[in-house]
């Protein structure tokens, strides 16, 4: 019987009741020749493993042929003696992990072993060396990189003591090369070359959880964590930390402490362009005005804040304008701004502006707006207090 015990990703062998484990099986005789049990093998040897123990197969010569040239780099290494450590059998982990870096913008062709542990391929412990898993993201954006105007059909799946078949789904690999284009129109090419492992690594729903979606692209890349930033639940903390010395703390102590709250800091803002830059790519309508428009609505929001004694314009905005996710009371608080006659006229102007603007959005655009709004005068109110 040609079974899972030898055939990849067949059924398990149970003549008489096929294993619940097993997935369209038939009692129907169908004769698999010997070429084909090899082919799985070379088919099998070619999956791209990602995390959460998912693979993708694409249907594509050159990704095919690139993958495979990444094999003699594998075997290269399990045959050096002086990485004896290095774990075997993960050629599924490796191909993901290869693809990553031979597509991206960072290969190199004099690379080497330290190079790949740089990039993130390999952990290195006392004990053993392995191949890390990559996120999705990570190998989206190198695909991208190589195909930037593209779609890529990928056949998602698991194989394991049980098989799991999620489907064919298109990639839409231009929504990378979109996010990747807005980001350094925002903060610079030369931000995006030295946070783009951070950048990348932010985006992305769950493999599985992308697949119901029906198609990989800008909604499965959706940054993680930026849900509970939508209505009143979370703000995102962009204030500066202090970096006053604590009585009686040593120097090393506060050095130590200094790069903590720094690299923490460094985080944050990273966090922000990233949520922002999905955020204006989400939005369907001026995509290129929108690239400024929220900033100059914060700067005024700002300004509106500060033109006060009280706290009342300050829990205006951050306890009805921004703790809303409802447009009824976006616009609301809008017109509490607007109806103010203490209030500048340009200021005033630009409220009007955002209300008609926000009273023609859909309810989704609407979302990503007075999100994206929100992030950008916790950035503002940052710059304000230096």
């Amino acid at each position: 019987e040609r079974d899972a015990s030898f055939v990849i990703g067949y059924a398990a062998s149970e003549v008489k009741s096929f294993a619940t484990t097993s997935g369209l099986v038939t009692d129907i005789e169908i004769n698999i020749s010997d070429d084909d049990v090899y082919l799985s093998w070379i088919g099998g040897a070619l999956i791209l493993g990602l995390e959460g123990g998912v693979g993708v197969l694409f249907d594509d010569p050159e990704i095919c042929y690139e993958t495979f040239e990444g094999w003699k780099v594998y075997r290269k290494y399990l045959n050096d003696p002086v990485l004896d450590r290095l774990r075997p059998n993960q050629i599924h982990t490796w191909n993901g992990q290869w693809l990553t870096y031979k597509l991206g913008r960072d290969f190199r062709t004099d690379f080497n072993f330290d190079t790949l542990k740089n990039e993130g391929v390999f952990k290195v412990d006392t004990d053993k060396i392995e191949v890390e898993t990559i996120p999705w993201t990570r190998l989206f954006f190198s695909l991208s990189n190589r195909f930037p105007n593209e779609e890529k059909l990928g056949n998602v799946f698991s194989l394991g003591q049980t098989n799991k078949t999620f489907g064919f789904y298109p990639f839409y690999l231009k929504s990378a090369r979109k996010l990747v284009e807005i980001y350094q129109k925002l903060f610079s090419e030369e931000s995006y070359a030295i946070n783009k492992q951070e950048f990348e690594s932010l985006f992305g729903k769950h493999i599985k959880r992308s697949c119901e979606l029906g198609a990989i692209g800008l909604q499965a890349l959706e940054p993680k964590n930026l849900s509970k930033y939508f209505g009143k639940d979370s703000n995102l903390k962009l204030r500066e930390p202090r970096y006053s010395r604590k009585k009686n703390e040593g120097d090393e102590d506060y050095q130590e402490r200094l790069k903590k709250l720094k690299e923490k800091d460094n985080q944050n803002l990273i966090t922000f362009q990233t949520y922002k830059t999905w955020l204006i790519a989400m939005i369907t309508k001026n995509k290129e005005e929108l690239l400024d428009y929220t900033s100059g609505i914060a700067k005024a929001l700002v300004k509106y804040r500060e033109g006060a004694r009280g706290n009342e314009r300050k829990n205006l905005l951050e306890k009805q304008l921004f703790a809303t996710s409802r447009k009824r009371d976006f616009l609301k608080a809008l017109n509490d701004i607007v109806s103010d006659s203490s209030v500048e006229k340009d200021i005033i102007e630009q409220m009007k502006e955002l209300r008609n603007r926000a009273f023609l959005m859909n309810d989704e655009d609407f979302s990503y707006l007075s999100l994206l709004l929100k992030f950008d005068y916790a950035y503002q109110e940052r710059i304000s207090n230096q």
